[in-house]
């Protein structure tokens, strides 16, 4: 019996009209190929594009996402999009505030034309090869040396073809040479201009190496070049000192820094240390060699020509110098090591605080009268019985501490029989003799009456001449350099037996 035929009577219900029940599709319908026909008809309905990702950015109306081709495409367009802002945010990383930056435009998904949709706030992708600031690239001559034939003729000397050359050859200069947006622009620059910003280039490339080296291989102010940080680092390492502060002076010769004091084999290091550390830039020392190429003792040592020996040296004659004055009882640092131009001593202060300059301390009437007497007291041990002369005395090498004046800064301390010793002497006695006096004491003595005082060499004062005073000094400078050279004396043995601080040497030296 045919089952399409029948007809179902719906029951009544008694709780109302009932829905219409909705027939089932059975497997047969959807097999059918009145379905399939339609299915087919549906999908050909869609647009054929021939490029998606035009079609998209092209067209403002809802962008239809039923096709699974057309939302592939959108995806990858989104993709691209995100690979190109990190691709901005890394070249721009890179390049920083380089006058020569590198482009990452060829790595680039999306062509610059086609974002469209990218924000103002974004980096511009400007494209070098449609550059309007570059600068157009001049007309080569022939080599036959002109262009153009009779009147319209243009040889290679011509001022505007030449002008036009040196304006696009500025672009050839270092990158540290800011040459402006001149480039793009109808300049003309002479030959002469041009040769002068050349050479200006050259030498400012030269200079600024030469500062560079200088930098590196000298001790500037507050800082220390690579060799001196080393022998630093070493001290530390071996236990010689415990820990470096900081500096706590500058000065024309050397930095002094602050330590703490570690062991030593040979004797104890004390708690707080200072390292004297010479400057080896040279050119402080370039008017100073007369301090020690002609001092006895280090007269066939001092060697012109090579000047970073002459720094050691100088460190040198300050250790040997404190030594004298430590075995004379006279208020200075003691010497803990010598170390090339590194010279390490006792710390004068406490609690990390250097003693006040004589300049700068605040005393009384009484403190002062004491201070200057400390301080003649000191000129003549030091004269009499350690044979040296400050050559540098004033209130910015004195320091005042536990109630008495401590003598610093000796290394250009020379002997009395140096050829300038005693006009030294003289210079020190007028710093001294003109500091006190300022300071209202009373009982300060005059220049010539200092000196007198120091030497007992009792020169005769008239009218306080001092230009006569000096010719009398200079007279007895060469009388004793006569004498010294009729004897022989020409070169004084430095015994290293004296009782002074152990020198270390390296493998280097």
């Amino acid at each position: 019996m045919d089952q399409t035929g029948l007809t179902t009577e719906t029951p009544k219900s008694p709780w109302g009209v009932v829905a219409p029940v909705v027939p089932s599709c059975s497997l047969t319908d959807v097999m059918s190929e009145q379905l399939a026909r339609q299915l087919e008809d549906e999908d050909s309905s869609f647009p054929t594009l021939s490029d998606p990702s035009a079609e998209l950015f092209l067209s403002t109306e809802e962008t239809d996402t039923t096709s699974d081709l057309m939302l592939a495409k959108m995806l990858q367009m989104q993709y691209d999009r995100e690979f190109d802002t990190q691709l901005r945010r890394e070249e721009k990383k890179f390049n920083g505030d380089s006058k020569v930056s590198i482009s990452f435009e060829n790595y680039r998904m999306v062509h610059p034309y086609e974002d469209s949709g990218s924000s103002e706030d974004e980096v511009d992708w400007q494209d070098t090869r449609h550059d309007p600031y570059k600068a157009d690239k001049p007309q080569t001559t022939p080599r036959r040396g002109f262009t153009g034939k009779g009147k319209n003729i243009t040889t290679k000397h011509d001022e505007v073809m030449c002008g036009r050359k040196n304006t696009a050859r500025m672009d050839n200069f270092a990158p540290e040479v800011h040459v402006g947006d001149g480039l793009g622009m109808d300049l003309r620059l002479s030959n002469q201009v041009f040769n002068s910003l050349k050479q200006h280039c050259y030498s400012e490339q030269r200079r600024s190496a030469r500062l560079h080296e200088k930098k590196e291989h000298s001790t500037a102010e507050q800082a220390v070049d690579p060799r001196t940080r080393l022998l630093m680092y070493k001290m530390v390492n071996a236990g010689t000192l415990d820990s470096i502060n900081g500096c706590i002076s500058t000065g024309k010769e050397a930095v002094v820094f602050h330590a703490n004091g570690g062991s030593l084999e040979e004797q104890p290091v004390p708690e707080e240390v200072v390292l004297k550390v010479f400057k080896t830039t040279l050119n402080e020392f370039k008017n100073r060699d007369r301090y020690i190429k002609d001092d006895y003792r280090f007269k066939e040592r001092f060697s012109k020509l090579n000047p970073r020996k002459v720094i050691r040296l100088w460190a040198e004659k300050e250790m040997h110098n404190l030594t004298r004055m430590k075995k004379a009882d006279i208020p200075c640092p003691e010497v803990v090591l010598l170390k090339k131009h590194i010279l390490v001593m006792s710390f004068i202060g406490r609690d990390h605080v250097p003693a006040p300059k004589l300049k700068e301390a605040m005393l009384g009437p009484e403190d002062m009268k004491t201070a200057y007497y400390q301080v003649l007291h000191m000129m003549q041990q030091l004269y009499q019985e350690c044979n040296l002369v400050h050559a540098d005395l004033s209130e910015y090498n004195m320091l005042w501490h536990d109630g008495k004046v401590w003598l610093i800064d000796v290394s250009q301390s020379v002997e009395p029989t140096h050829p300038h010793g005693l006009e030294f002497l003289f210079r020190d006695c007028r710093n001294v003799s003109t500091f006190f006096q300022k300071r209202g004491v009373s009982e300060a003595m005059s220049v010539y009456d200092l000196f007198n005082a120091v030497t007992e060499l009792n020169i005769p004062v008239s009218g306080e001449d001092e230009a006569e005073f000096i010719a009398q000094i200079e007279v007895l400078e060469k009388r004793n350099e006569d004498h010294i050279q009729r004897r022989g004396k020409k070169v004084f043995p430095v015994s290293v037996n004296d009782g002074g601080p152990p020198l270390k040497h390296d493998a280097d030296d």
